[in-house]
């Protein structure tokens, strides 16, 4: 009889090391030196989800969530009937007013948050070149990564002297020279700010229709809109404007109650697209999640009721652009320079390759910051690379992520604490 050995330093390699990305990283960092979330003495000027509690002109957030019988059991794995008919409708209600060609249901895929969505998106793809831009959400990274034995990462990099932004005609040169099958983008971008939009963005739509691309366009930040000189949008901004035919165009847009409704915590996200595709993308989920909750989902019905939806996005718009031209005005007195001024988001991508040394590098600045109970994101982590492949330091080495995501007088706080550290 042969006695097995248990081999501990075996079972301890049973899993591989996967670091924390971007935003989950600082916040582990800044856990070492105390943080907790909710302390109003730190200033979380990295964080990815805007504030979620009360702003003017805003309605009343919700506070009860109702539990029915049907809830305890599961829901179609592509969402309930009435939340995908009202996404349905609320994109033919913003983007699709006298168009022929409407959203229905079975366009509509929902699931528990964004990156779920994109992670069915990613298991759905086929056997293609996939193109992507830099810098761009950090999460992409990891994906690519998790399907590269059948995926083909093809690097696309947005320039500043474009605002991080690839022009248009360059991404429909890209389709061809590169044979993309897809391209992947977050528009408007995190963590740029920038966003594509009007005939550009038209422009990216016809090319991808024309050639044949399938166009992946994450718009978490849709309704984050300002003007060049810095007052709120007149409203949202997204791909579904320039589809001609809701079955015929290669169009995926990925969206949610995330961050232009400020329910981070409720995990709703969903998909616009061809019904081929939002098919495929149930039956992927078949085996990934098996889909949202039921209670949920209930809940976005009401957030997405017509005029309680657009008093939310415009009060946002209207708070957010306040905060946006606080923190530009702030970071450019200090010598730190907006790559471009925002358009969108709530984020200003900066550079700090003015600043004295030691703090244009931006973990050393990410580190000094950290000590005064402030947090930011180096730019390092926004450069997406698959497979690192790119060797040798990154281009954003001298570039930080600042979020005005927290209330006013916290993002004030800590532009001061930053300027103070700047000082000494």
């Amino acid at each position: 009889m042969t006695t097995k050995t248990a081999d501990p330093e075996g079972a301890r390699a049973a899993f591989r090391d996967i670091p924390f990305m971007g935003v989950i990283y600082v916040v582990a960092e800044a856990m070492k030196l105390g943080f907790v979330n909710g302390d109003p003495d730190w200033c979380n000027l990295g964080q990815g989800q805007p504030e979620v509690g009360t702003i003017e002109g805003a309605p009343a957030r919700y506070d009860t969530i109702r539990l029915e019988p049907m809830d305890h059991a599961y829901g179609h794995i592509n969402g309930v009937d009435p939340l995908v008919q009202r996404i349905a409708e609320h994109y033919n209600r913003l983007y699709r007013q006298g168009k022929r060609s409407q959203y229905g249901p079975e366009n509509v895929a929902v699931c528990m948050g964004g990156r779920l969505m994109l992670s069915r998106t990613f298991a759905a793809l086929g056997a293609i070149r996939v193109g992507y831009q830099t810098p761009d959400y950090t999460a992409y990274e990891d994906m690519f990564d998790y399907h590269r034995h059948r995926l083909t990462p093809v690097h696309l990099p947005a320039q500043a002297e474009h605002g991080f932004r690839i022009p248009a005609a360059d991404y429909e040169r890209a389709i061809v020279k590169q044979r993309l099958g897809a391209f992947l983008f977050s528009n408007p971008c995190n963590p740029t700010g920038q966003v594509v939009q009007g005939p550009e963005l038209a422009h990216y739509v016809r090319a991808s229709r024309e050639h044949g691309c399938a166009l992946i366009s994450d718009e978490f930040y849709s309704h984050f809109i300002y003007t060049p000189d810095g007052q709120p949008g007149a409203g949202p901004i997204s791909a579904a404007a320039h589809v001609e035919d809701v079955e015929d165009d290669p169009v995926l847009i990925i969206d949610g109650l995330t961050k232009s409704y400020r329910y981070p915590g409720w995990r709703i996200g969903w998909a616009v697209g061809p019904k081929r595709w939002i098919d495929t993308l149930g039956r992927a989920a078949s085996a990934i999640d098996g889909g949202p909750a039921r209670p949920m989902q209930r809940a976005a019905l009401d957030v997405l009721e017509p005029a309680r939806a657009d008093q939310e996005t415009n009060a946002l718009r209207v708070a957010f652009a306040k905060k946006r031209n606080l923190m530009l005005e702030r970071l450019r007195r200090m010598g730190i320079e907006p790559a471009h001024e925002s358009e969108s988001t709530f984020y200003v991508w900066g550079s700090i390759a003015k600043l004295p040394a030691p703090f244009n590098n931006a973990d050393v600045f990410f580190r000094r910051a950290l000590e005064r109970k402030v947090m930011t994101v180096p730019g390092r982590f926004f450069d997406v690379n698959p497979g690192k492949e790119r060797t040798g330091p990154s281009r954003f080495d001298q570039y930080m992520r600042f979020s005005f995501g927290p209330p006013y007088a916290n993002v004030e706080l800590g532009l001061d604490r930053i300027e103070a550290m700047l000082q000494a």
